[in-house]
């Protein structure tokens, strides 16, 4: 780009004589010549002396030695610039606009001409345009401040740049007031399209000058999500036309430089809000940032950002690719860790927030983090399921994914426990201490009674936690039967099972139902006892057929330990007094048995 502006500019200085002797005196020989970058102009110096204090000093200071030749070294907008200066000296009427002005300026402030040399000289007049017309009108600011771009650092020195910026904040603040008031009288459709117009706009800025933009319209009290709008289509623009980046397996750092100091910028540029930019595009930025190895600093930025709102985020938001070496996982299961700490953390510093208001509110099911708390589970547990088939996830990765929210985040196990059985099928290698520890995770009395039926039968998992869910299951079924019998004294044929369930009668006095009662406790912990007998028993047998597990295969021995199982009925041997014993009861023991299983 600079080549072929730096060849245009040698095409001009060769042609400037020519065009020179259309404006110039032609009737009165030149006395002076001045070279512009490779430009040669045979001027006058009477026209030139009256304008520019440059060029006189220049002139006085070899006045002695009778040179006629000054050489302009750096003069802004080069040769096509010098030659309006030329003509304005001339008295040639051309016509100022926003694509000249700043060079003008600029040009004006390098030769001097300013008042002290002649009255509505061209520093003034190109002041006077900028302030008169282009302050005062957006796409005009804009249109100046890309001209600005070749004229640093003097145009903003000269305060050119500073003027735009705080014109086009000033001008959208503006717009966005008239808008608001608007709506009164308006559908919102109708203003829909004519809000934040300036949004398609500021997407030619290079981002130094969007940067400041952006700044100085927080600074008015720009809408939040006008900002967001804003950074999301500059990111459209600048990231996504380019895509032929992500398509390469390597991204080269030294290219993508300015890449990456885009994204670094718009993360910097983000409003604190929630509401102003899409969830999505926070992870479009996240990953962006790890693909052009942005600063870590983001990066954490970033990840903050997600966790505050990770309840509104979809499985495929966290389905990061893995930007490392061949032998990693296929997703960055980190990152998500990290994402998942941020929302725990916010979640607690909110409940606690909540504590100090009122302990109920925090409590409540249906308060918002309890609400995003169950979001966020569900969506885990999926990601768990998704991620569990790679072969080089680690175990501990895997775990620390899974216990990354609170124990009450989660109401059913379900979702869980299929992640982890996904994990197990793919991860056959496992020894029965990392199945253990894995299938800890899982609180099999919140299960369903669907997969409690299918982890009864699931032959990957250890033989504690089968043991486990048919002692629940066996518990889920006798809680249905106390419950499909309702207390009803209209039913003389259930009054017999009511008496001996304990249950308060006209018949039993108190002190025989307590005394029945106690019975039933005794007799449940004697049965418990038994089961943690057979309990060792089986798993002493387990230990004797380890060999033999292991030259058969693993289905086939679980189908027929599955059939050593269902000849130990759990409470088979128990009296009618204890199988209709109510839940309540099974309740006060269930503790106990869940801590020595």
């Amino acid at each position: 780009m600079d080549k072929h502006l730096h060849q245009q500019q040698l095409q001009l200085a060769k042609c400037a004589p020519q065009r020179c002797n259309d404006w110039a005196f032609r009737d009165v020989p030149s006395d002076i010549t001045i070279e512009v970058d490779g430009g040669t102009f045979s001027l006058h110096k009477f026209p030139l002396f009256s304008r520019s204090g440059r060029i006189r000093k220049l002139v006085s200071e070899h006045r002695d030695s009778g040179v006629s030749k000054i050489e302009l070294l750096s003069l802004p907008g080069g040769p096509e610039l010098f030659e309006l200066a030329a003509q304005f000296c001339y008295g040639v009427n051309f016509e100022i606009t926003a694509s000249n002005v700043a060079h003008l300026c600029c040009v004006s402030d390098y030769l001097e001409m300013t008042e002290e040399y002649s009255n509505n000289n061209l520093s003034s007049r190109a002041e006077e345009y900028l302030e008169s017309i282009v302050c005062k009108n957006l796409e005009m600011c804009v249109e100046v401040l890309q001209q600005c771009e070749n004229l640093l650092p003097l145009a903003d020195e000269l305060g050119i740049v500073t003027r735009c910026i705080d014109a086009i904040a000033s001008k959208a603040c503006v717009e966005q007031i008239a808008s608001s008031f608007s709506r009164l009288h308006m559908s919102k459709q109708t203003t829909k399209c004519e809000e934040d117009w300036w949004i398609e706009d500021l997407s030619v800025l290079g981002i130094n000058f969007f940067q400041r933009v952006i700044t100085a319209m927080k600074c008015r009290g720009v809408r939040p999500e006008s900002i967001g709008a804003a950074l999301m289509n500059y990111a459209q623009k600048e990231l996504i036309k380019k895509s032929h980046l992500w398509n390469q397996s390597k991204v080269d750092l030294g290219s993508s430089s300015h890449e990456s100091f885009i994204v670094e910028t718009i993360i910097s540029l983000l409003p604190v809000e929630k509401i102003a930019v899409p969830i999505t595009f926070l992870f479009g930025l996240l990953r962006s940032s790890m693909m052009l190895d942005c600063s870590v600093s983001c990066r954490l930025d970033l990840e903050r950002r997600i966790g505050s709102q990770l309840d509104i985020a979809t499985l495929d938001d966290l389905l990061i690719p893995s930007s490392r070496h061949a032998g990693d996982t296929l997703f960055d299961v980190d990152t998500v860790h990290r994402i998942l700490v941020n929302f725990s953390q916010q979640d607690d510093s909110e409940e606690d927030m909540d504590d100090d208001v009122s302990i109920f509110e925090s409590d409540s099911p249906s308060s918002p983090s309890q609400t995003a708390l169950f979001k966020v589970s569900k969506l885990v547990d999926n990601y768990l399921a998704e991620i569990a088939p790679d072969s080089n996830l680690n175990l501990n990765k895997f775990i620390a994914v899974a216990e990354s929210l609170p124990a009450h985040a989660r109401t059913v196990h379900d979702g869980l426990y299929r992640a982890i059985d996904v994990y197990l099928k793919a991860h056959q290698a496992l020894s029965d201490s990392d199945r253990k520890k894995l299938c800890k995770l899982i609180d099999f009395q919140k299960l369903s009674q669907e997969a409690g039926s299918h982890a009864a039968e699931n032959d990957r998992l250890p033989l504690q936690s089968i043991v486990q869910v048919l002692y629940y299951e066996q518990l889920r079924l006798r809680n249905t039967l106390f419950s499909s019998y309702p207390e009803d004294d209209h039913k003389p044929m259930h009054q017999s099972w009511r008496i001996s369930s304990g249950a308060l009668s006209a018949v039993m006095s108190p002190r025989d139902n307590y005394a029945s009662l106690r019975r039933e406790n005794r007799e449940l912990k004697l049965e418990l006892a038994r089961l943690r007998m057979r309990l060792n028993d089986l798993e002493k047998e387990h230990v004797c057929m380890k060999k033999d597990m292991e030259r058969s295969s693993s289905r086939k021995f679980m189908t027929s330990f599955s059939k050593t199982i269902g000849k130990f009925n759990i409470f088979g041997h128990s009296s009618s007094t204890e199988s209709n014993s109510p839940s309540k009861q099974l309740q006060r023991v269930e503790p106990k048995m869940t801590e020595r299983i």
